[in-house]
């Protein structure tokens, strides 16, 4: 009997203390879908008329796709240690090269839409080769792009709205639905669930994770750092250019200023979704789950009647909380691991 007690003390504490690590990592790992919930029972408890209606949530998931696809657009290049700040330009860009061929010079819609990705793949290369081959900090380049895109839409458009998009694009965007949601918001979960497993399963998502922690390391084992960062960028300028087409079909027209206006919501989402499903990393599913909360927390503001200018301090105060979170969880992932 004594023998036996003694044996199995020691491994008690240690087991107790692999629950609580797991406990804890569940609550880390869910914490922010738990805030969303309760973002959700307090403004329904406070504006159950107007928060708790279909009509509320089917906006709510429908309107936030082209957000939800822009904050994807700038995950390859955060997970590669680089920063892309053109993506809500290349949108904007995007959108209105659609817009104009389709208008003013008679396109078909599809090759409008193939028009408008070719330009969102350029932008990527071009960051990719100033960023890689110059060696130009990812950060300065593409805040240079951005202003330079702003300045080509005003030009290209003349600083004029530009409206009577196809209806086809109009209709597969936002007329259709599938349970009373736009069908926008569905592509936006298709690209999340497909970049997913781009990153977890196949070979080029982990090479993109060990470039983004370490390039001197990823370059002595033999990953080819260069390509997979210009192809980074590339990704992000594609999944802009997209962004562009739905939010094209979204308003039915293309807009030369608003485009600017997502960068800072699609930066809050993505460091906000480093820090839940897979803490310490930038994710497609945690990007996606912040950005819904975000515009939760947005929307029932403003049912409560708060002014306008509040969205600019969630959004910016979300920014600020969510990047120090996410350093945090990464540092401690990293110290984790090494």
């Amino acid at each position: 009997m004594i023998s036996t007690t003694e044996s199995t003390e020691p491994a008690n504490p240690a087991a107790r203390e692999r629950s609580r690590s797991r406990v804890a990592d569940l609550m880390e790992r869910y914490a922010l879908l738990g805030a969303w919930g309760l973002v959700i029972v307090v403004f329904g408890v406070l504006r159950p008329e107007t928060f708790l209606t279909t009509a509320n949530f089917s906006t709510i998931f429908g309107s936030q796709a082209i957000l939800v696809v822009l904050t994807l657009a700038l995950l390859p290049p955060l997970t590669a240690g680089d920063y892309d700040l053109s993506v809500a330009a290349t949108m904007g860009l995007s959108g209105m090269t659609l817009a104009i061929l389709n208008v003013d010079h008679g396109w078909s819609i599809a090759m409008a839409i193939v028009a408008a990705v070719v330009v969102g793949l350029l932008v990527g290369l071009i960051n990719g080769a100033l960023v890689v081959l110059l060696g130009i900090d990812s950060l300065i380049v593409t805040l240079g792009t951005s202003t330079f895109i702003a300045g080509v839409i005003l030009w290209i458009s003349d600083s004029q709205t530009i409206s009577g998009i196809s209806q086809p694009l109009i209709d597969v965007v936002v007329v259709n639905r599938f349970l009373g949601i736009p069908l926008a918001f569905y592509y936006g979960i298709a690209l999340g669930v497909i970049m997913f497993y781009v990153f977890e399963y196949m070979p080029v998502g982990r090479r993109l994770l060990f470039v983004g922690r370490g390039r001197n390391v990823a370059r002595l084992s033999g990953i080819r750092v260069a390509r997979l960062r210009w192809g980074a960028f590339i990704a992000s300028g594609v999944i802009s250019a997209f962004a562009g087409v739905l939010y094209t079909g979204t308003l039915g027209s293309a807009d030369p200023t608003s485009s600017l206006s997502f960068l800072l919501p699609a930066f809050a989402a993505a460091f906000l979704g480093a820090t839940t499903i897979m803490p310490g990393r930038f994710n497609p599913l945690g990007s996606i789950a912040a950005v819904y909360f975000l515009v939760t927390g947005i929307t029932g503001l403003q049912l409560l009647g708060v002014q306008t200018f509040v969205q600019q301090l969630f959004y910016g105060s979300a920014l600020v909380l969510a990047v120090a979170l996410s350093q945090l969880a990464r540092r401690r992932d990293a110290a984790g691991s090494g």
